[in-house]
């Protein structure tokens, strides 16, 4: 059966074949060969974005699973230990980025300072509590910034990523339609590969920003439950160190007399 040549355009080529062209210039591969300077700066922006928020997710991820793995098991084995002394040297044994290790030393600290300055100005200008409250404050304030890591780059990621995206789609349909206008095709072959090859950005943009944007949420609400943690560990040692006591449930706890 012979072919209707009049439904041939005058390039020669079928239509199937210029949909098929059209096909193969929406490709991720193709888009990247006709990038110029400022398609080149967005891909690369979107990946270094992708990087940085990806390697914070990792980080963030291991370290808040550190810290509750061990939580629990820091704070017990510090009440639970006979000895001061020998709770201490179990907080000292903590790895670096274990936070409630740290909160207990620098407590324990403040209390022997305090202790050692015993008719000095120090002691005058501040009582025992108030010392070692200064101190358990900058403690919580410390570790909950180390907790927070990250979550800004997370966040900035989160919110940039799909703008970045979307100009460079707006800077590669500018290109494609100029290219339209100077070629003088305006057909659907003609429009769909640069108009959809330049929708990749966005989608790509996309791609970028999901994850950080969930991460970030997941960590914020993790954090905050860390967050109540350290205030009522640092409540119960401050109780502890400035009076001898613990206070559990509203009840004072006799402090350990054999802890020297």
């Amino acid at each position: 059966m012979l072919q209707d040549t009049s439904q041939i355009p005058a390039g020669g080529s079928a239509p199937g074949g210029s949909n098929a062209e059209a096909l193969n210039q929406m490709g991720f591969d193709h888009l990247i060969q006709n990038f110029d300077a400022l398609g080149w700066i967005v891909f690369v922006t979107l990946v270094l974005m992708s990087l940085m928020s990806w390697f914070y997710i990792v980080a963030n991820f291991l370290r808040n699973t550190m810290i509750r793995a061990r939580m629990e098991r820091v704070i017990s084995t510090f009440w639970d230990t006979p000895s001061t002394q020998d709770a201490v040297r179990f907080m000292e044994e903590q790895p670096k980025a274990e936070p409630f290790s740290k909160i207990a030393l620098d407590c324990a600290s403040a209390a022997a300072h305090h202790q050692r300055s015993e008719g000095s100005r120090l002691v005058d200008a501040l009582s025992r509590s108030e010392f070692i409250d200064r101190a358990l404050r900058q403690a919580v304030s410390r570790e909950s910034m180390r907790l927070e890591t990250g979550l800004t780059v997370l966040a900035t990621v989160g919110s940039a990523a799909p703008f970045v995206g979307l100009l460079g789609t707006v800077w590669g349909i500018y290109h494609a339609l100029i290219k339209i206008a100077a070629s003088g095709n305006a057909s659907m072959e003609a429009v769909a590969g640069p108009v959809g090859e330049a929708l990749i950005m966005t989608a790509f943009g996309l791609f970028v920003a999901i994850p950080a944007v969930l991460a970030y949420n997941f960590f914020v609400r993790t954090n905050r439950l860390t967050y109540a943690r350290f205030d009522e560990f640092a409540h119960d040692l401050h109780d502890f160190f400035a009076t001898g006591s613990r206070i559990e449930s509203g009840v004072v706890a006799p402090a350990q007399a054999a802890r020297k």
